[in-house]
Parts: C-alpha cells; sequence; structure tokens
C-alpha cells in the first residue's frame, strides 16, 4: 500500500511541476517547452567531426560526450532526440529559423553569442590551445611570430585569436577550415604551422590519432561550454538546466563525463 500511495504522489508531484510550467509559460508568452513536448521531439543542431563531444563513430553513427548528456536529459523530459548535423559556420541562422531546437556541442559562451541568444550555466570549462607537431620549433605563442595558423571557421577559436590583436597580427596567415579535424590532417602534411582549437578537443585528438603532436603551454583564452537556444525559449533552455542540475546531483552526470574524461570535470552544482 505505502507503494502505490508512493507512486501517486510521484505522478501528482510530475503533474503539477508539468501544470505550473505550463502556466509559467502562457503568462509570459513563451511556449518553448509545450512545443517540444507536443512535437516529441528535440532537434538538436552539432558539428558532427567535433570529437569528444559529437562526432561519427566507425560505425557512422553519431556518439559523444554531449550526446550522451542530450539523450539523458530527453530521455528526462520524455521527449525523442534528434541528432542534426550542421555547417557549423552556420548555427545561428539554423536556430533561428528553427531547423534546430538547441546548439549543445561544445559550445562556448561569448559576450556576443550570449546577446543572440539563451544559454544555460556553463557545464565544463575549456580553453583555446594551439597544437603543434612535436619536434616542431613552437612552444609559445611567440614562437609562432610569422607562421600560419589553422582554425575551425565559425569557431569560438576564430572568437579567441580576432580578441587576441597582438598575436593576431604577429602571424603570417590564418587559414580557415570546416572543421578541426581537416585543420589537424593540413597540419599533418604541413600546410600550417599550428592548429588553434579547444582544449578537450585537443587532447582527444592526440589520444586517438596517437599522432606525434603538442599542445602548447600557454592557452589563447578561457571559456565556458553551454547549451544555446533561441533568445526568447527561456522554458526550454531552464527545462534543460534543470535536468543538468538533476543529473549533477543524483551522480549521473559524473559518470557520463568520468566515461569520456576518465575523470569528474563537469562544473555543474560545484
Amino acid at each position: 500500500m505505502k507503494k502505490i500511495i508512493f507512486a501517486v504522489l510521484l505522478l501528482v508531484s510530475a503533474f503539477a511541476f508539468a501544470f505550473a510550467e505550463g502556466q509559467k509559460e502562457t503568462a509570459t508568452g513563451d511556449n518553448s517547452l509545450a512545443a517540444i513536448q507536443q512535437k516529441g521531439k528535440l532537434v538538436l543542431g552539432l558539428d558532427d567531426a567535433f570529437p569528444p563531444m559529437g562526432f561519427r563513430n566507425d560505425s557512422n553513427e553519431i556518439v559523444g560526450y554531449d550526446i550522451d548528456l542530450a539523450k539523458e536529459a530527453t530521455r528526462r523530459l520524455d521527449v525523442q532526440l534528434v541528432l542534426q548535423p550542421i555547417d557549423w559556420n552556420a548555427k545561428e541562422q539554423e536556430l533561428n529559423t528553427g531547423k534546430i531546437d538547441c546548439i549543445w556541442n561544445g559550445f562556448t559562451i561569448t559576450d556576443d553569442r550570449a546577446k543572440a541568444m539563451a544559454f544555460t550555466k556553463p557545464y565544463l570549462r575549456n580553453s583555446q590551445v594551439l597544437v603543434a607537431k612535436n619536434g616542431s620549433p613552437y612552444y609559445t605563442l611567440a614562437d609562432l611570430k610569422g607562421k600560419t595558423v589553422g582554425l575551425q571557421a565559425g569557431s569560438s577559436a576564430a572568437d579567441a585569436l580576432d580578441a587576441a590583436t597582438e598575436f593576431k597580427s604577429s602571424l603570417k596567415n590564418v587559414v580557415e577550415f570546416k572543421d578541426n579535424l581537416t585543420a589537424v590532417m593540413d597540419l599533418e602534411v604541413g600546410g600550417v604551422d599550428a592548429v588553434l582549437m579547444d582544449l578537450i578537443v585537443a587532447n582527444d585528438n592526440i589520444k586517438r590519432s596517437g599522432k606525434d603532436y603538442r599542445v602548447l603551454k600557454e592557452s589563447l583564452a578561457a571559456e565556458n561550454y553551454g547549451v544555446g537556444f533561441r533568445k526568447n525559449d527561456l522554458a526550454l533552455r531552464d527545462a534543460i538546466q534543470k535536468e543538468l542540475e538533476a543529473m549533477a546531483a543524483d551522480g549521473t552526470l559524473a559518470r557520463i563525463t568520468t566515461k569520456w574524461f576518465g575523470s569528474d570535470i563537469s562544473v555543474v552544482g560545484k
């Protein structure tokens, strides 16, 4: 009998929460969460060549750290997760035209992006670093004076480089690539002298590829990862934030983070 009463109380609580959220959305004119619940799916936009956050495995399935987080969050919201690869250079357009519901893919929170969209609180900390070949004479940012640096077009690496005006002006050339993997391939053949990219992605690439690369000790900029939504989709943003916090509280976030990074480096609730 106690189990039955407990189950009923859980159902009542869940209904009350959903009703309260619906009332809040109605009052504010924000039906973003209700729209997702009604269609029964959340369309996540991502760069599918961005390991370990989101990438294709040997079976051509999209997997990754952010994918695991999103799968768990949408399971708890009782909606289907739809993964939609996009041109990262057109990500804001994809979001604003409604082709995707969020950007969840090692997405750095910047001042400009925060003005244009709504973000969750940070869930991982990161930094922009330069990757060079072992055996090359590059150990510091100053060593790259007069050299060529590659990066992903439309990325936070590009934003970080634009902000580092002195370092950028010291370079001979900056080459933009569709994704980080292509940039690293160009580094391998000597097309660029170094690649500017996320530290988390750089470490994963070096580990997975087994290539003789190294990360320069000096970073260009510190940053935070968050999930991005349309500017007015606050109800949906808040629902995802609540699920991330619940996952942190019950240990799920730590388990997923340890699976991908060897330890719990997440920052939710810390």
